[in-house]
Order: C-alpha cells, then sequence, then structure tokens
C-alpha cells in the first residue's frame, strides 16, 4: 500500500501537477498525463492480470484515486470513471468473451471508458429512465439520450443503460456495450463546468443505434440491478477522490500559512488559523477511514454498501468544507487562480453530485440501517 501510495504521488508531482491549471482553464483533456497514467497502470487496476490489468485491491484504486486528486481532481476523476464505472461493470456483468474482448484495451488505456446512466429528465430517479432498447433480428436499436457522461468525448467504449421492457420499471433495464462509431451513437459538446474542467463530460445521443445482440451486457432487465452494485464501487472511487482534493486543499493551506506574515508573524502563529487547520486534519482523516472501510469490506467480499455510501457522503461533505477553509486561509489570494486551492474549491462540489447525491446517500445509509434497502 505504501508502493503504492509513493508511486503514484510521485507520478502526480511530476507529470500531473505543472499542467493541472493550465488544462482547468482551457477546459481541456489531458491527453498525454492520461497516456501515461495508463502506461503506469492507472487506468487498469481493477482488471484482472488476465485482462491485461494490475489485478489491484479496492483499497489500493482508492489510494492511487486519492492522490491524483491530491493534485488535480479532474485526472482523478477521469481515472476513477474510467475504472469504477465503465471496466468496472463490464467485470460485474460481462461475460467471458466480452472481458476478453473489451478490457485489455481499457486496462491499458488504448480506449478509454464512458459510462451512461442519468438523462435529461432523469437523475436520482434513475429507474425511470426513457433511453430504450428494442431487439431486431441479431440487433438491439437504442434511442434516447445520456447526461453528464464522463469521459464521454473522449471514448472508445461506453456502457449505457436502456429500458428493453419499460412496463417492467427497474427490471426492465439493460445495459449494453457500445463502441465508438458505432452506427447512431452520436457524442454531443463538451459541457462548460464550473469544476473538474480538464475532465470531458458531454451528453450521448443515440438515434436509431443499432448495437449487436452480442454486446448485451449481463440478461434483459439486469442492468439497473447491475449499475447499482457498480455505483457501490465507484462511491469508494468519488470518496477517495474528496479525500484527496481536501488532503490537496489542506497541504497548500499548511505552506501557505507558514509562508504568509501578519502583524510581524507568520499566521500560522495565529490561534484562528491553527483551529482551522486542526479541523481540517480532524475531518481528511476521518473520512479517509471511512473511505477506507468501505474498500477493504469490498476486498474481503463482504457487504459494503451502506458503508460505500457513509465513505462517500462523508469525503464530499468534508471535501467541500475543508475546500471552503482553505479558501479563507489564504484570503483574497485563495480567490485567485494563481493559487491552486481556488481550483479545488471548484472541483470538491462534483463529489456531492456525482454517482448519487449526498441526499441519495442519505437514503441509501438510512435503508441499510433500517433493513428496507
Amino acid at each position: 500500500m505504501d508502493l503504492v501510495r509513493k508511486t503514484v504521488r510521485e507520478f502526480a508531482e511530476r507529470e500531473i501537477a505543472p499542467v493541472a491549471r493550465e488544462c482547468d482553464a482551457k477546459g481541456e483533456f489531458p491527453a498525454k498525463t492520461v497516456v501515461q497514467m495508463g502506461e503506469l497502470g492507472l487506468l487498469g487496476m481493477i482488471a484482472p492480470a488476465e485482462y491485461g490489468g494490475t489485478g489491484a485491491s479496492a483499497l489500493e484504486l482508492a489510494v492511487a484515486v486519492e492522490e491524483v486528486a491530491r493534485v488535480d481532481g479532474a485526472h482523478a476523476l477521469i481515472m476513477a470513471a474510467h475504472n469504477s464505472l465503465c471496466t468496472g461493470n463490464i467485470l460485474i456483468a460481462g461475460t467471458e468473451e466480452q472481458k476478453k474482448r473489451f478490457i485489455p484495451d481499457l486496462a491499458a488505456g488504448r480506449k478509454i471508458g464512458a459510462w451512461g446512466l442519468t438523462e435529461p429528465s432523469v437523475g436520482s430517479d434513475a429507474a425511470g429512465m426513457k433511453t430504450t432498447a428494442k431487439r431486431d433480428g441479431s440487433h438491439y436499436v437504442l434511442d434516447g439520450a445520456k447526461n453528464f457522461c464522463t469521459n464521454a468525448p473522449v471514448a472508445g467504449t461506453f456502457v449505457i443503460t436502456a429500458k428493453t421492457d419499460p412496463a417492467k420499471g427497474s427490471r426492465g433495464v439493460s445495459a449494453f456495450i457500445l463502441e465508438k462509431g458505432t452506427t447512431g451513437l452520436h457524442v454531443g459538446k463538451m459541457e462548460d463546468k464550473l469544476g473538474m474542467r480538464a475532465s470531458a463530460t458531454s451528453q450521448v445521443i443515440l438515434d436509431e443505434c443499432r448495437v449487436p445482440a452480442e454486446n448485451l451486457l449481463g440478461r434483459e432487465g439486469e442492468g439497473y440491478v447491475n449499475a447499482l452494485e457498480t455505483l457501490d464501487g465507484g462511491r469508494i472511487g468519488i470518496g477517495a477522490l474528496g479525500v484527496g482534493i481536501a488532503q490537496g486543499a489542506f497541504d497548500e493551506s499548511v505552506k501557505y500559512a507558514k509562508q504568509r506574515t501578519q502583524f510581524g508573524e507568520p499566521i500560522a502563529n495565529f490561534q484562528a488559523i491553527q483551529w482551522k487547520l486542526a479541523d481540517m486534519a480532524v475531518k481528511i482523516e476521518a473520512a479517509r477511514m471511512l473511505v477506507h472501510r468501505a474498500a477493504w469490506l469490498k476486498d474481503r467480499g463482504e457487504p459494503f454498501k451502506k458503508e460505500a455510501s457513509m465513505g462517500k457522503l462523508y469525503a464530499s461533505e468534508a471535501a467541500m468544507w475543508v475546500t471552503t477553509q482553505a479558501v479563507q486561509v489564504h484570503g483574497g489570494y485563495g480567490y485567485i487562480k494563481d493559487y491552486p486551492v481556488e481550483r479545488m474549491f471548484r472541483d470538491a462540489k462534483l463529489c456531492e453530485i456525482g454517482e448519487g447525491t449526498s441526499e441519495i446517500q442519505r437514503l441509501v445509509i438510512a435503508r441499510e440501517l433500517l433493513g428496507k434497502s
């Protein structure tokens, strides 16, 4: 575990940190560093070795995501969505043939993975999706649209959910693997976002999109259940993302507080600043422990749904709080782009929304506690 943290931290500080501000300012996908992430094995962490991956544990993936997020949330989001959502869903529900066909390119980073669940009129109520998939001989024909698809503008492989039997509600949802260039598959413009601006996000439009029947992921009607299982793992990744952003903002705040002088001495000597730093450190450690516990349970093959939601909820809200305090510690300098905490503040907000809002996490936790899952 220490080796993973050390290796990824050195890579992130050497290769990602120098380009993070420019990519954020331009809203530009960091193609060069993503290729390097693939070469380091960061895009194939959860894939078993037989499919070209590193076979890392959920805990190792969480540590790696945290270390990337410590210098840039956008790079970490690219990595987390690629591993946990697209690759993760194929590993959960794919046939052996599908795994051998799609996973090696994803694991090596030769193709980037995207995942589509949210729709223009459907967010938290994912079972209410309007996208349909109708069987037509040896193909399914998909019609509809997916919103806020991370990595979609640069993706070579997509996992898309659609209703094969709308009358059955969530039990009528199926999932499909689509490849770039598939007839009827269109990617919309990159969204102009508040934060995570170097992460390419767009709508995916399906217009009589013809998908070979062998690309059905799992059995018909199992797409929603498999998507929820995929999200459980993904929430560990988003929790780790929040921890990393918070840690980066804290590190910058400590450094700034030691260097900035007022009234003839470093502001780190003032109790008001010391208490902020103390509270920041406590929240980060608590968030890290919750996320690591969820990952540990997943690695042991034990139920982890509740713990994943707890980790995601606490870490994302901690990230938002810590980055807010980091801006305050920096004062006026925290409000300008010359200092990383301004970007970290904007990036942190995504953690409270993506892969299930904080409100949804509280519902999941309550249902698990009450036995109403």
